[in-house]
């Protein structure tokens, strides 16, 4: 079902006081893990909104979405941002926020059903405009998760200034998060675009994360260049996060990053077939 673009499809439903959430979920040739992400925000404990967005997906990705949003009766938005990049398609989909908090969910990362509940509960804190979550591995058992917990914790304490979650584990205040600039190709076209929105987000406050916040990306293997950065840019970044991350990103990181080719786009699994310039297209079940 197409959506006319010139209504708000939020209109459509009352959100009230118990609709605070609304899920992003940028995707490319996603099938395969599509539907385990989907299953898993389904079991979720707070009531939310999911928009996803398909950044030119060439293998029926959408389809396979909408099948299983539909199973379970999600209330959802389906976009297609051609413009390839998760910048871009982070972008598209933030437009299309309604709610007090929004997450960045990654398709093929499985979410525990108190994960929103988690962020929330950081969220309320005074001062707290995103939360971070830690990743651990498929078939962690509760010992083995309470320890990394407990390490991830101790990074986030001794170097407060930084992020230590990677985009699929973030939540923000939405008006914090537009207010700091959103998702901006224009501004940073760039892998590693998930440190350096936190790096804006904290001039708008604090960023938490709790032992309770967590996450579990696939363990598939990459089948593309590293887009990670160096050992020697991780430990800069700590360095001057604190004092000198605009210097750091935007004169020193960027440069680095572009020199290496690492655009937004790199971050796609997969080849793709470029498609010149950016076409909206929506469909939406609204329950």
């Amino acid at each position: 079902m197409f959506l006319d673009l010139s209504k708000d499809p939020f209109d459509r439903q009352p959100q009230g006081p118990d609709l605070q959430w609304t899920v992003l979920i940028p995707f490319f040739n996603e099938r395969d893990y599509l539907p385990a992400t989907i299953e898993s925000l389904a079991q979720q404990t707070t009531r939310f909104m999911l928009v996803l967005v398909d950044n030119g997906s060439t293998d029926g990705s959408a389809d396979v979405a909408e099948a299983f949003c539909r199973a379970y009766k999600l209330d959802y938005l389906l976009i297609t941002e051609r413009t390839p990049g998760k910048v871009a398609a982070l972008r598209a989909g933030l437009a299309w926020v309604r709610t007090r908090w929004v997450a960045t969910c990654d398709a093929d990362t499985v979410y525990p059903p108190h994960y929103l509940a988690a962020a929330e509960a950081i969220l309320s804190r005074p001062g707290h405009v995103v939360a971070g979550a830690y990743f651990i591995a498929p078939e962690t058992d509760e010992r083995a998760r309470i320890i990394e917990a407990r390490r991830f914790l101790a990074a986030a304490r001794l170097l407060p200034r930084q992020c230590h979650a990677g985009g699929a584990g973030q939540a923000f205040c939405t008006r914090s998060l537009r207010a700091a600039g959103g998702f901006d190709a224009a501004r940073w076209n760039f892998v590693l675009e998930d440190h350096e929105v936190i790096h804006r987000l904290m001039r708008k406050g604090r960023m938490g994360y709790s032992g309770e916040l967590w996450c579990t990306p696939s363990p598939r293997e990459r089948d593309r260049d590293s887009i990670r950065w160096t050992l020697f840019e991780r430990l800069l970044y700590s360095a001057a996060a604190p004092a000198a991350g605009d210097w750091f990103f935007y004169t020193f990181l960027a440069r680095r990053l572009q020199r290496r080719r690492l655009l937004s786009n790199r971050i796609r699994e997969r080849q793709y077939q470029h498609l010149e310039g950016p076409v909206l297209v929506a469909s939406h079940s609204l329950l």
